[in-house]
C-alpha cells in the first residue's frame, strides 16, 4: 500500500493518513518515491483555495470529501519505463503531500521534465516541471522546498509591482509580513537604492520582534495599529485573507489606496468575500504563473525564470538568520506539522522539512 495525508476539504485543519492501492506503470511512465518535502502556510493556502485555483485537481485522491495538498521537494526514480528519465534521478518539484507520484515526463530541456498525464494538461506550466537535483545535498534540498516556491512568489510580485509603476505609491503596505512570502516580498522591495515608497509590514504583536529584526521594513505596526497608517498613496499586498483587517485598512485608507492584491491567506478561517460595501479599490487576486506567462511574452523563455533563480538565491542565503530548518521523520509526521501551521500554532521563525 502507499500512504498519503489526505485533508478535509471543508474544515482544512483536518489531516490524516491514509492508504491507497499502488498503480502500475505505463509504457512512458515513471515512479517517484519522495525523500523530504516542505509544509508551510503556502500549503495552506492551498488547501484554502483548492477549488478557486484547482490546486485539488492534481493530485486526486479518490476519496469524496478528502483531498491531497501539494507540496514542493524531491524525489527519486523508483521505477522508470522512460528511457529519458532513468531509475535514481532525483526530481525537485511538486509532490502529493505523500509518499509517491507517477509522472508521464517529457524533456523540455536538459535536466527539466514536464509531467503530461491528462488530467494536468489544463494545469499551470509551472507546478507541471520538474528539474533534476545532485544527490548528497539534503540541507540544499531542505532550503530549496522550504524557499524557493515562496520566495519566487515573493520577486514575482515585487517584479509585478515594478511593471506597474508601484502603482504610484509612495508606501507598498505587506499583511502578514511574518510569513516567509511577506518577508521575502520585503526583502525585495528594499533592494533597490533609490525608491519611491516606504515598506510597511503588518504582523501580530508576537511576530513584530521578529520582523523588525529582519531590517526589511521602514516601519512595522502590528494589527491593533492599522489606523496609524499614513494616509499617503498606498498599496496593500494581503499575505493573510483577513477579512476584518482587509475591511480596517480600506476604510482608513480608502481613496488613497491605489490598489489591493491578494496573493495568500495565512488568516485563512478569517477569510472572507469582500463585500461591494468595502471602501476603495475591490481586491484582485494575484496569480504567479500569470505574471510568468506575462514576462515570457515580454522577454522571451528563459529570462524571468533566470531573475527568479537569482532573486530567491540571493534572499536565501542568508537564510540562517531568519530561519530554523526543523526535520520531522517520517510521513506519519506530517498531519501535526500541518494542522499547527494551518491553526496558527507555528513559530514564523522554523522552516518545517517532512524527511521520509
Amino acid at each position: 500500500m502507499v500512504q498519503n495525508v489526505l485533508v478535509d476539504q471543508t474544515k482544512i485543519t483536518e489531516a490524516e493518513l491514509a492508504d491507497a492501492a499502488p498503480m502500475k506503470l505505463r509504457d512512458g511512465q515513471v515512479r517517484l518515491k519522495l525523500e523530504s518535502f516542505a509544509i508551510t502556510t503556502n500549503n495552506v493556502t492551498y488547501a484554502a483555495i483548492g477549488f478557486v485555483i484547482g490546486y485539488w485537481k492534481f493530485f486526486p485522491s479518490g476519496v469524496e470529501g478528502k483531498g491531497i495538498v501539494p507540496v514542493w521537494g524531491v524525489a527519486r526514480v523508483a521505477e522508470s519505463r522512460c528511457e529519458d528519465l532513468p531509475k535514481g534521478t532525483r526530481l525537485y518539484g511538486f509532490y502529493p503531500m505523500g509518499e509517491e507520484l507517477i509522472l508521464a515526463p517529457e524533456q523540455s530541456a536538459p535536466g527539466v521534465f514536464v509531467d503530461s498525464s491528462a488530467h494536468r494538461s489544463d494545469l499551470a506550466l509551472v507546478y507541471n516541471t520538474y528539474v533534476c537535483v545532485r544527490d548528497g545535498a539534503v540541507e540544499e534540498d531542505y532550503k530549496r522546498a522550504l524557499l524557493q516556491p515562496l520566495l519566487a512568489t515573493s520577486y514575482l510580485l515585487f517584479d509585478w509591482l515594478s511593471d506597474n509603476d508601484w502603482f504610484g505609491a509612495e508606501q507598498i503596505i505587506i499583511g502578514s509580513a511574518s510569513s516567509k512570502t511577506g518577508l521575502g516580498l520585503c526583502k525585495f522591495l528594499a533592494e533597490p537604492e533609490t525608491r519611491p515608497y516606504r515598506i510597511v509590514g503588518l504582523t501580530s504583536e508576537i511576530n513584530r520582534g521578529f520582523v523588525e529584526s529582519s531590517g526589511a521594513c521602514d516601519q512595522v505596526l502590528s494589527y491593533d495599529e492599522i489606523e496609524k497608517l499614513a494616509l499617503v498613496p498606498s498599496v496593500y499586498v494581503d499575505m493573510a485573507g483577513n477579512a476584518a483587517v482587509k475591511m480596517r485598512l480600506h476604510t482608513h485608507l480608502a481613496s488613497e489606496l491605489r490598489h489591493s492584491a491578494a496573493v495568500g491567506t495565512s488568516h485563512w478561517d478569517k477569510f472572507a468575500q469582500p463585500g461591494s460595501d468595502l471602501p476603495g479599490p475591490k481586491p484582485r487576486f494575484f496569480f504567479a504563473p500569470e505574471q510568468i506567462r506575462k514576462r515570457r511574452e515580454d522577454w522571451g523563455p528563459g529570462v524571468i525564470e533566470a531573475q527568479i533563480t537569482a532573486g530567491w538565491k540571493r534572499i536565501a542565503a542568508d537564510a540562517g538568520e531568519w530561519m530554523d530548518v526543523v526535520v520531522h521523520d517520517g510521513l506519519e509526521s506530517a498531519p501535526e506539522v500541518y494542522r499547527a501551521i494551518a491553526e496558527g500554532r507555528a513559530n514564523p521563525r522554523e522552516g518545517h522539512v517532512i524527511r521520509l
